[in-house]
């Protein structure tokens, strides 16, 4: 049996969905269903049971016949300021999962963040010799290093796999909100206004609209996901990215391309709460992934944008 926690969300619902089409069905689905399009995330998919966060917890020490735990479910907010919630939901929640798995030899995968590496000023390697230099811009990504430098200390990571997304995209992720991918928002916006809002820069050498990010499609992000769970002798810390730095007029064209429409770009300003903790240049390192064994192709941005556009968002389905 394998556990995903998280698993009405998005990572975590297209993980279930990978896992049903490998013919994986003995699941434990761990989420609180507290969003109607989350449950239409979990319509398609086959699982044994859906636990709530909270019960999982009180569950997970006399679980029986598990196998792997994949651990998905945190707060994703990066604008989330209070501290004690997203140490207790990102860290304290992350580090019981991860002790229950290293006593009973449960192979454990957890959702790391790109949010870790700050503005990128100490660069982008997933070497875990690089944890202790890597500065957040937010609470979120603190608490998510926290539980990587625990995991180091502890001497987990031999074991253990921590897995740095990025700048993920794709179906399912509807239930997000203002976290959702700016491709879900760009297309929401490039439908119905015929335009598409994008931040002016506020760093020279970045024009409007010019800021980078590593973007990658979720079925990549759930292939690399269930590549360690295929590969247990690995551990460690791995980026989970394309490997290129996009800007987001890339992206903005890459939505009006699959729309058929004429590109229109409004810059509009950026809110003076976020300039200070704004990125403006992510990209992974992905040499250890592709030393640690995965050959997979990487679906280009265009191709993603397409795909999620053309076969997701002009008809509004979920993964099936």
């Amino acid at each position: 049996m394998i556990v995903v926690t998280g698993g009405a969300g998005f990572i975590g619902s297209a993980l279930v969905h990978g896992l049903n089409q490998k013919g994986i069905e003995d699941i434990w689905l761990v989420d609180d269903i507290d969003h109607p399009k989350k449950q239409k995330n979990l319509d398609t998919l086959t699982y044994e049971r859906c636990v709530g966060i909270d019960n999982f917890l009180k569950e997970v020490t006399v679980l029986k016949g598990c196998s792997a735990i994949l651990h998905m479910g945190a707060c994703s907010s990066t604008t989330e300021t209070d501290e004690i919630y997203l140490r207790k939901n990102n860290f304290e929640y992350t580090q019981s999962l991860a002790k229950y798995c290293l006593k009973k030899d449960v192979r454990f995968i957890y959702a790391s963040s790109a949010a870790t590496y700050g503005a990128g000023e100490n660069g982008y390697s997933d070497d875990k010799s690089t944890l202790e230099t890597l500065t957040p811009l937010n609470l979120y990504g603190y608490s998510k290093q926290w539980f990587d430098l625990w995991a180091k200390e502890a001497g987990a990571l031999e074991t253990i796999v921590g897995l740095k997304y990025f700048n993920v995209f794709g179906p399912n992720e509807y239930h997000k909100g203002d976290m959702q991918s700016m491709v879900r928002k760009g297309f929401l916006q490039a439908r119905d206004a015929d335009s598409l809002n994008l931040f002016k820069s506020y760093k020279p050498g970045y024009e409007d609209g010019g800021q980078e990010r590593d973007f990658l499609y979720v079925r990549d992000a759930v292939a690399m996901t269930l590549f360690f769970l295929e590969r247990k002798d690995i551990g460690g810390i791995f980026n989970v990215g394309s490997g290129k730095a996009r800007n987001w007029n890339d992206l903005a064209s890459a939505v009006f391309q699959a729309l058929n429409k004429k590109l229109n770009i409004k810059y509009i300003e950026m809110p003076e709460s976020i300039r200070n903790q704004y990125q403006y240049h992510t990209c992974a390192e992905m040499g250890k992934i592709r030393s640690a064994g995965y050959t997979e192709s990487i679906t280009s941005l265009e191709e993603g944008v397409s795909d999620y556009i053309k076969n997701y968002l002009v008809s509004d389905k979920h993964l099936e």
